[in-house]
């Protein structure tokens, strides 16, 4: 993901870490905290939180401190979780129906409303209520529909002419579970890339080093 205006990524990808400790002090009927205190539960600073938070204008009032729902709010409106952005997957294969099956779109803002896949025998057939469809239908599907994200479960082979597609109708987001990577080729789109192998290696250096 590249910066977003004068705010760093850092900052930006620590806000839905803010957002689901927020929830979870919510839903155990805790109505507001100080940044001390929420800086001890997510073991970050406080002076960390109130910088982070000033990126956005500040939630905070001296004294009394942050209103958990309405940071939770927020957070959730910078996040865009309010906006419902419409979603295709592409890969249906074992990632793509695990993520099908098992992403909480909703819960992050988003809805999954298109499928699809060039294997022809699982066409017609459908992953928490979406219907499989032919990938040659894509551009079809999109002129339509006007998906905001594409999540990508493709072979790094096929993928660069799938992004090509899509920025041709329009699509300039999205989720990238293919190996490729597509800000190389591809300028004025925004990208959020999962390397699963990549988070596996960091966590065994890890093992290695303590």
């Amino acid at each position: 993901m590249s910066k977003q205006g004068n705010i760093s990524v850092s900052v930006i990808r620590r806000l839905p870490r803010y957002y689901r400790f927020l929830g979870e002090l919510s839903d155990a009927g805790i109505s507001k905290i100080s940044s001390r205190e929420l800086a001890e539960k997510m073991r970050l600073t406080a002076s960390q939180i109130r910088q982070d938070l000033n990126c956005f204008g500040g939630f905070g009032q001296q004294g009394y401190g942050y209103n958990v729902s309405e940071l939770r709010q927020e957070i959730g409106h910078i996040l865009g979780v309010d906006s419902r952005k419409k979603v295709i997957l592409i890969g249906a294969g074992n990632l793509g129906t695990a993520l099908a099956m098992h992403i909480d779109f909703e819960k992050s803002g988003c809805r999954l409303i298109g499928i699809f896949d060039s294997n022809k025998n699982i066409e017609g057939q459908e992953l928490a209520g979406v219907k499989i469809t032919d990938v040659a239908r894509l551009e079809q599907f999109c002129s339509a529909e006007q998906p905001d994200i594409a999540v990508l479960c493709t072979p790094k082979d096929v993928t660069k002419d799938l992004v090509k597609r899509l920025t041709g109708v329009n699509v300039r987001s999205f989720w990238n579970f293919s190996h490729y990577d597509i800000n190389v080729d591809f300028d004025d789109i925004v990208v959020e890339n999962v390397h699963l192998s990549d988070s596996l290696m960091i966590l065994s250096y890890g093992v290695n080093n303590t």
